[in-house]
């Protein structure tokens, strides 16, 4: 199944993409559930499916794409988690996942403008998977920790480098409003089956720029929800995005920023195409 967060004549509602609609769950369920993250915390996706035949459909052109999930408890990200990535950075080797937040008020949806700070023409692509928490937990062990996920999602982690680079912490360059591009929709575990062979490309305009398999991750998404739910409990629609592979922009010769007018598009086989438009801030 894919859940998808939108806007529909002015409403914020949350339902399920079938071919070139979507059914809008959230509107017939709206007694029992606030959102998509409300429903995934009842574990009531399968509810809701059951609840389709009745809901209102859609064409998907009708929809303003938003984040999957617009209001996270937090957003976890993994950073040089690709051999590729940590080679490029120059970084040394580590035991450990290197985590770092981002904002939810940072992130945008599917078809929606990544915004180019004007403090700034340093903005990167980071394609990504994202994780989707379903089942809270603290102290959740590798064997359980498919048991806490919801289900899967495209994220493109858009990095404001000089930002990101001021000083060790890597927060500031990460938050900046509408660059975190999320969706279109999250797919569950069922449909998106075996994630190793599954394939992760950033294009922008049209160009192969980051291309790898989620196989290639040093720690992997077990390891990675492990590691977090050690030092923070894990809540329903948590998200977790598992890092980016070599290629981004910053690191070739010279550097490849993305400008106003470049579409970046991030896409992962089996879960979907997440495309934007890059624009500068008003």
């Amino acid at each position: 199944m894919k859940f998808a967060t939108f806007k529909i004549n002015g409403a914020t509602s949350w339902g399920l993409i079938e071919g070139n609609d979507v059914v809008d769950v959230g509107a017939a369920l709206r007694g029992r559930f606030a959102d998509l993250k409300a429903a995934i915390a009842a574990d009531a996706l399968k509810e809701a499916a059951g609840a389709a035949a009745k809901a209102a459909r859609h064409p998907l052109n009708s929809i303003t794409w938003l984040p999957v999930i617009p209001n996270p408890d937090k957003i976890l990200c993994i950073g040089l988690n690709y051999e590729t990535h940590r080679k490029e950075t120059g970084r040394d080797e580590v035991a450990n996942p290197t985590v770092f937040g981002r904002f939810a008020n940072s992130q945008t949806g599917h078809l929606a403008n990544i915004v180019r700070p004007k403090v700034s023409t340093d903005l990167d692509y980071e394609g990504e998977l994202a994780v989707v928490i379903g089942k809270a937990g603290r102290y959740i062990s590798r064997k359980d920790s498919w048991g806490h996920i919801a289900g899967y999602a495209c994220y493109n982690e858009g990095s404001v480098r000089d930002y990101q680079r001021h000083t060790h912490q890597f927060t500031p360059g990460k938050n900046f409003p509408d660059t975190g591009a999320f969706g279109p929709w999250m797919v569950t575990p069922d449909e998106a089956g075996e994630l190793g062979p599954l394939r992760l490309q950033t294009r922008l305009n049209g160009e192969v720029v980051q291309d790898a398999l989620i196989s290639q991750m040093i720690f992997d998404i077990p390891r990675q929800i492990e590691y977090c739910s050690a030092f923070t409990r894990l809540e329903p629609g948590d998200v977790i995005v598992t890092g980016t592979p070599g290629g981004v922009g910053s690191r070739r010769t010279p550097p490849l920023w993305m400008k106003p007018g470049d579409v970046v598009e991030v896409e992962i086989d089996r879960i979907g195409l997440l495309r934007n438009t890059v624009v500068d801030e008003a």
